[in-house]
C-alpha cells in the first residue's frame, strides 16, 4: 500500500506482525511483563483454593450439609461461566491490558464484599458475582502473555506461566493455616487485598502489539514491540512496515464455530471440560477424602502442601520438553501417566502408596496444564483468540461447577475412596483419547 510524500513515493511493506516475534530475543523486559501477568495467575489459583480450603470451617459456622459446601465451592466457578463468555469477548474488543485490569479490580471488590456475608444464601451469591469478575483473569492470562513472546520462548515461558497454579495453592494454604483462627470472614478478606494488583499490569504491562495491530492502533503496536525487544527492533525500524494480523470477525463467537476452526473449537471444549474435571473434582474434595483415609485437618494440609511441592518439577521437566518435542507428544504422555497415578492413587493400601501415588499425579497433570494452557490460545487467530479461549474455559468451569457437587453426592452416598478417585480418574483417560486429534502448534507464528 504505497503513500506519496512531497513528490517521493515511499513503499510500506505489509507484514504479519508474528514475524516480527521470529527473531526477536527474549529479554528482560519480557520478564518484567511475564512476572506482572505470572503473578495474575498466581491470584487466580489462590482465590480459586481459598473457599475450597476454608469450606469446613465456612459449613461447621452456619450448619451446612455437604451437598451444600460442594455447592458453594462451586459458586464462584458458576459466576466464571458467564464471566469467562463476556471478558472473552471484551478481551478481543477492547484490549487485553484493560480486561486483566478491571477483571482483578472488580474480583477484588467483590470477594471483599463477600467476606462480610451473614448467611449462606449472602455468601452463595456474592462468590457468584467474584466470579463473574474474575472471568477476565482467566480469559486474559495466557492469551496476553503468549503475544508478548519470542516465537522460539513461547511454549517454555508460557508453561512457566502456569506454575502460578501451586503458588497461589500454596499461598491460599498458608493463609487458611496461619489465619484459620480468626475465622473464615478474615481470610476471605484479606485475601480479598489480591484485588491491588490491578494497578501493578497498568504499570508494568504493555498491551498487546497483536492486537493493537488487529485494531488499526498501529503506533501502540510499535511502541510495544520496540519496548519488548529493549533496543534490538526500533520504531525507525518499522516506520514503513503496516503490521497486520489475519483478518476474521473480531470478538466473535460464530466464527471460531466456522468449518476453519469448528474442529479445534469442539475438540478443545470436550478436553477442558475432561481434564478441568479430572483435576478438579479431585482437589475440590481432597480434604474430605484424606479424612476417609484417617488424616486430620492440619495433616491433610500438610499433604496438599507437599503434593503442591511436586507440581514444580512437572512444569519444569514438560516446559523444556514442550519446547522440544512440541505440544501433542507432552500433553498426551503427562496425561496418560496422570491417569495412571491417579488409578495407584485410588487403590493405595497405606500412607507411603498415597504419597507416592498423588506426588506422581500432582507432577504430570500439573505439568500437563502447563502445556494446555500455552496450547489453547496458539489455535486461534488473534481476532478471536479472546472468545476462542474463553469458551474453552468455560467448559472448565462447568466441569468446575458441577464436579464438587457430584462429588459430594457421591460422598454422602457413602462412595468408597477407590471408587470415587477411580471415577474421577476416568476423565484423564478421555482427554488423552481427545488429544490425538489436535493440530501442533510448536515454532508456528501467532496469526
Amino acid at each position: 500500500m504505497p503513500s506519496t510524500v512531497i513528490g517521493e513515493v515511499i513503499e510500506v511493506q505489509n507484514r504479519q506482525i508474528g514475524e516480527l516475534f521470529q527473531e526477536m530475543p527474549l529479554t528482560k523486559r519480557h520478564w518484567k511483563s511475564g512476572f506482572a501477568i505470572f503473578f495474575s495467575f498466581v491470584i487466580e489459583s489462590w482465590e480459586m483454593m481459598i473457599i475450597t480450603l476454608i469450606s469446613g470451617m465456612i459449613g461447621s459456622d452456619l450448619k451446612l450439609s455437604s451437598a451444600q459446601v460442594g455447592s458453594l465451592m462451586g459458586s464462584i466457578y458458576l459466576g466464571m461461566i458467564p464471566g469467562c463468555l463476556i471478558w472473552g469477548k471484551l478481551t478481543d474488543k477492547i484490549g487485553r491490558k484493560k480486561t486483566m485490569m478491571w477483571s482483578t479490580g472488580l474480583y477484588g471488590i467483590l470477594s471483599l464484599i463477600s467476606a462480610f456475608s451473614l448467611n449462606y444464601d449472602m455468601l452463595w451469591w456474592m462468590r457468584f458475582a467474584a466470579g463473574l469478575g474474575l472471568g477476565g483473569l482467566m480469559v486474559a492470562s495466557f492469551p496476553y502473555f503468549e503475544e508478548l513472546l519470542p516465537v522460539k520462548s513461547r511454549g517454555r515461558a508460557t508453561v512457566y506461566l502456569a506454575s502460578g497454579w501451586p503458588i497461589g495453592y500454596l499461598i491460599a494454604i498458608g493463609l487458611t493455616y496461619v489465619m484459620g483462627p480468626l475465622g473464615w470472614h478474615w481470610i476471605l478478606g484479606v485475601s480479598s487485598l489480591a484485588g491491588l494488583w490491578a494497578f501493578v499490569i497498568k504499570a508494568f504491562v504493555p498491551e498487546s502489539p497483536y492486537w493493537a495491530a488487529g485494531n488499526g492502533q498501529q503506533q501502540v503496536a510499535k511502541d510495544a514491540i520496540s519496548y519488548l525487544a529493549n533496543g534490538q527492533v526500533s520504531i525507525e525500524d518499522l516506520k514503513n512496515t503496516h503490521l497486520m494480523v489475519d483478518t476474521v470477525q473480531r470478538g466473535s463467537f460464530l466464527e471460531i464455530f466456522k468449518s476453519k476452526l469448528s474442529r479445534a473449537t469442539w475438540l478443545q471444549l470436550l478436553i477442558n471440560f475432561c481434564f478441568s474435571w479430572g483435576y478438579w473434582a479431585l482437589t475440590t474434595w481432597m480434604p474430605e477424602l484424606l479424612a476417609k483415609k484417617g488424616l486430620s485437618t492440619p495433616a491433610g494440609l500438610g499433604f496438599m502442601a507437599l503434593s503442591a511441592l511436586f507440581m514444580f518439577p512437572g512444569y519444569i521437566v514438560s516446559s523444556w520438553l514442550t519446547g522440544r518435542y512440541g505440544r501433542k507428544k507432552i500433553m498426551i504422555i503427562f496425561v496418560a501417566l496422570a491417569a495412571i497415578a491417579g488409578f495407584g492413587f485410588a487403590q493405595s493400601s497405606n500412607m507411603t502408596e498415597m504419597y507416592i501415588w498423588d506426588f506422581a499425579l500432582s507432577f504430570f497433570s500439573l505439568g500437563a496444564w502447563g502445556v494446555w494452557d500455552t496450547w489453547v490460545g496458539e489455535l486461534y487467530p488473534t481476532e478471536v483468540r479472546g472468545v476462542g479461549y474463553s469458551v474453552g474455559a468455560t467448559a472448565q468451569r462447568v466441569a468446575n461447577s458441577i464436579a464438587p457437587m457430584v462429588i459430594g453426592a457421591m460422598l454422602a452416598g457413602n462412595s468408597s475412596f477407590a471408587g470415587t478417585v477411580s471415577f474421577i480418574t476416568a476423565f484423564l483417560v478421555v482427554t488423552v483419547i481427545m488429544t490425538f486429534f489436535l493440530k501442533e502448534t510448536e515454532g508456528k507464528i501467532l496469526n
